[in-house]
């Protein structure tokens, strides 16, 4: 394993992390008891993955093959159960934090359906599922508006994370600058849309015709 696997398998691992983190995060808000930390860290952290490997046909599905993905998100869960009354503001590392992990599984989804023979816009659409999946289920079992269904600007912005790494794969650019550009796309738009309050334009039903 050379250099940069190394490093973007780092990145995968942190990825996990943060999304394990943020549900742990709706859970404190929640006032949950420690399974209730460890059920949302986990299915947050895992949630996106699973899905794919399954409309990849990739199983049994990476935590399966690999049980430490559950080992580090339950530790992180626990973790998080004791110390997540130190951040002032919850809410707001919980924004940061799945802002991060978006984006890094934006690229990394995409990258693990490319190499698994998908076509670029299954590549793009995966990477986007990874994303957000796991962040959907952990809103309903939360008891919130899942983030995908509000006016905030994530799927957006986890789609041009994806479709950046893909088409810039296509293009021949090496896979270490293809990861970067996207996943700094992704999370400068998701990022400025937290700081700004960026939202898409909404449907405004018109009076009908006469």
């Amino acid at each position: 394993m050379n250099t940069f696997d190394t490093f973007a398998q780092a990145l995968d691992w942190f990825g996990i992390v943060v999304f394990a983190v943020s549900g742990s995060l709706v859970a404190s808000r929640k006032q949950m008891d420690v399974v209730g930390f460890i059920l949302l860290g986990t299915v947050t952290g895992v949630g996106g993955g699973s899905l794919r490997d399954v409309l990849l046909g990739q199983l049994p599905v990476f935590w399966i093959r690999e049980p430490v993905y559950l080992l580090v998100c339950t530790a992180v869960s626990l973790a998080a159960f004791f110390a997540a009354q130190i951040p002032a503001s919850r809410y707001t590392v919980l924004l940061w934090c799945d802002a991060i992990g978006m984006a890094l599984f934006s690229v990394s989804g995409a990258e693990i359906a490319l190499l698994a023979g998908a076509a670029s816009p299954v590549a793009v659409a995966m990477g986007v599922v990874t994303a957000t999946f796991g962040g959907i289920i952990r809103d309903i079992l939360g008891g919130e508006s899942p983030v995908v269904l509000r006016r905030e600007v994530y799927v957006t912005a986890a789609l041009t994370g994806a479709a950046l790494f893909v088409a810039l794969t296509k293009l021949g650019l090496g896979r270490e600058g293809a990861l970067t550009i996207g996943f700094l796309a992704a999370a400068a738009i998701r990022f400025a849309a937290i700081r700004w309050a960026w939202s898409l334009p909404r449907y405004r039903p018109r009076p009908p015709s006469k």
